[in-house]
Parts: structure tokens; C-alpha cells; sequence
């Protein structure tokens, strides 16, 4: 079987779609997500522990991924690949890119109240989980659902919105990656089927050896409903504060809601008579100014001005 054909086998990491049934069979809403959430919350949290490294991340992103699910059932119900919907939600969640702006902001990794302490890992396993989360996140993601999810190349470009050779090409660069950290692995000897199946079991029994609790179904519908409750609620404040803002904006102002006054246009004066011409007969004398006792000839009824000098 080529790397094109593979499927998701049995094994702890990958989702397990012919288990479940689906929405079409039981024909109910409630039941449907029930069955969705129980079969898949458990190997979704491991594959998304694999791809942070953090427990409490990897719950919230599933958590998120099932959140939008229920809120979005009808399209979710009617997708020919439910958990793979899931599965895209919960690894956009996990891998979103402002997380990585703000390393030091991270919540430290406390395990919950009454929360039974997680077995010590092999060393073997702690080099494999730290090998593969310094792989960019591209590349890890790439790697974890067509060798971790068992899913084929086509299917993994897609996931990944990209092209089957870019999918192929990150795929090809975390295997040798990992060949270069892990020697042990012997993944340099083997062929590209081979590297696969090595890298699928030891994915796998990596995540087996992290067990978690999966969420009650019933508990992630509450929070679904919550989450959208308050979502609303916030959409309708914000609303409410930003049309309380304009119209305390605007009764605050000097002129309240009165319309600016209308420009008064001045009406078009007479045209002037122009110039006054002398009458005929009369002769003006002009003299220079600066002839001392020279005098000028003014008009008749003219005022007389000493000469500013």
C-alpha cells in the first residue's frame, strides 16, 4: 500500500471515524455530537499534547475545536469527514500564531486538583516528543496526520491548505529532521514507506503513554451554550456602549443638534459710475513734489492736505 492510499489504522493516536455513527444513522442532533465528542475528545487532546506539548493547551483547544461543533452542528453534520472538522478546528486552536508573541504571558502547566499525577515518560519518548515539537509548526503538523493520523498525502495537503508538494515537502523535511536527532531511529536506511510506519508507531506509543480524561459530552454542549450566550451578550454591550458614547458625543456638543446658521449673502451693490472726469475747461496742473514752493491744481471742492514728506 503506497503512503498516498494509507488510512487511519487502530492504533491509540489516530481518530477512529468507523466506530462512530454517523449523524445520518441516529438522526439526532444531542446524540450525534454525543457520540462525536465521546469517541474523539480522548485521541484528539493526545494528538494535540504531541503538537504543543502542553497538556492544558492541548484540552482547551479541543474544547474550543467541540465548542465551535456544536454551534455550527448543521454544517458539522453534513461534512463528509465530522472528526476530521474537529481535528482542523482543535490544531488551528493549538497552533494559532499570536501564541508564540507572547512566550512568558504562558500560564504555567499545573496539574488540576485531584488530577492523578501523569506517568514518567521513557527517555526515549521525552527525545521524540522534544525532537518533534522543534520542528516548525508546519512541518509538525504535516508530520503528525500523515504519520502520526496514518491520513495520505492528498488529504494532508489539504488539511493543511496547501499543495501536495508543499505538504509532501514538509513532510519529507521533518523526517529528516528527526533521522538527524534521533539516529537510533535508523530512519536514514529505511525507504520512504518504512520511515512512515516506524514514525506512525512510535507516534502512536508516545501518545499512549500520556493518558487523559476527555471531557463529558454533556459538559462540552454547556459550555458551548455558555460561551454563546456570553458571546451575545458582549455583541449587545458593545453596541449598547458604543451608540451611548455617540449620543453623549453629540448633546455635549456646543451647538447640541442645531443646524450651523445659513450664510447671509450680501446683495449686489449698484455699479459705480466709474471715475470722475473734470469738467471741460478745467485743467489740472501737476508739478513735481519735490520742487520746493511748487503748488498743484486741485479739483473744485477738494480739501487741502499738507504733504506728508
Amino acid at each position: 500500500m503506497s503512503e498516498h492510499d494509507r488510512r487511519p489504522s487502530g492504533l491509540p493516536i489516530p481518530d477512529a471515524p468507523s466506530t462512530t455513527p454517523g449523524p445520518t444513522a441516529l438522526g439526532c442532533p444531542t446524540a450525534d455530537f454525543d457520540a462525536l465528542c465521546e469517541a474523539h475528545a480522548g485521541p484528539l487532546i493526545q494528538q494535540a499534547v504531541l503538537l504543543t506539548g502542553r497538556a492544558r493547551l492541548a484540552r482547551r483547544a479541543v474544547e474550543r475545536a467541540f465548542h465551535a461543533a456544536w454551534q455550527r452542528w448543521p454544517e458539522v453534520a453534513a461534512d463528509p469527514d465530522p472528526p476530521g472538522w474537529v481535528r482542523a478546528a482543535a490544531y488551528d486552536y493549538a497552533l494559532a500564531p499570536w501564541r508564540a508573541l507572547f512566550p512568558r504571558l504562558r500560564p504555567a502547566e499545573r496539574p488540576r486538583p485531584h488530577a492523578p499525577a501523569p506517568p514518567s515518560a521513557r527517555p526515549q519518548d521525552r527525545a521524540l516528543l522534544a525532537a518533534v515539537l522543534a520542528l516548525p509548526a508546519p512541518y509538525r503538523r504535516a508530520l503528525l496526520l500523515h504519520d502520526g493520523v496514518g491520513l495520505g498525502l492528498h488529504a494532508t495537503a489539504v488539511e493543511v491548505e496547501a499543495s501536495t508538494p508543499a505538504a509532501t515537502g514538509r513532510l519529507t523535511h521533518a523526517r529528516g529532521r528527526l533521522a538527524e536527532q534521533l539516529p537510533e531511529l535508523g530512519l536514514r536506511e529505511l525507504p520512504p514507506d518504512r520511515q512512515g510506519a516506524v514514525l506512525h508507531a512510535r507516534l502512536a506509543a508516545l501518545a499512549a503513554s500520556r493518558p487523559v480524561a476527555p471531557p463529558a459530552a454533556r459538559e462540552v454542549r454547556a459550555g458551548a451554550e455558555r460561551r454563546a450566550r456570553l458571546t451575545t451578550r458582549a455583541g449587545f454591550g458593545a453596541t449598547g456602549l458604543l451608540a451611548a458614547t455617540a449620543l453623549a458625543v453629540s448633546l455635549g456638543a456646543p451647538d447640541g443638534h442645531r443646524p450651523p446658521p445659513r450664510p447671509v449673502v450680501a446683495a449686489p451693490s449698484a455699479p459705480s459710475a466709474g471715475p470722475a472726469v473734470p469738467a471741460a475747461g478745467h485743467q489740472v496742473r501737476i508739478r513735481a513734489r519735490h520742487r520746493p514752493g511748487a503748488r498743484r491744481a486741485l479739483p473744485r471742492g477738494a480739501r487741502l492736505t499738507p504733504d506728508v514728506r
